[in-house]
């Protein structure tokens, strides 16, 4: 079985290659993903729906800078090449991405790819 990092590493190489089958496999059916700029979204295939929104709205890329372990949970530190920062943390239970929480600026992001801002 995948420990939590090495799960962690295979969210970041499917969400840079905008795969939505492949990130959407790495979690659990009733899991959630709460990226605290916006409201949680529960359940795989709300999050399917969540990813493909997002791969069509803007190229997104995350550039690992640490990934770190801790039992159940791995944290992922990254940028992207527009020198957004952020962080996930990740629960990862039997191998599968169960609860997912992402720090990062919307504002900023939204700037940076010309989206409107809400």
């Amino acid at each position: 079985m995948l420990r939590p990092k090495e799960v962690v590493q295979l969210w970041v190489d499917a969400f840079n290659n905008h795969d939505v089958e492949a990130i959407t496999a790495l979690y659990h059916e009733n899991a959630t993903n709460h990226q605290v700029a916006n409201e949680p979204v529960v359940g795989i295939e709300a999050i399917r729906t969540m990813f493909t929104a997002e791969f069509s709205t803007a190229d997104m890329t995350a550039i690992v800078e640490n990934i770190f372990e801790d039992g159940q949970w791995a944290i992922l530190e990254w940028r992207d090449p527009l020198g957004l920062r952020g962080c996930g943390f990740f629960q990862v239970v039997n191998g599968k991405i169960l609860f997912q929480r992402g720090y990062w600026d919307k504002l900023s992001f939204l700037k940076q790819h010309n989206l409107p801002i809400e």
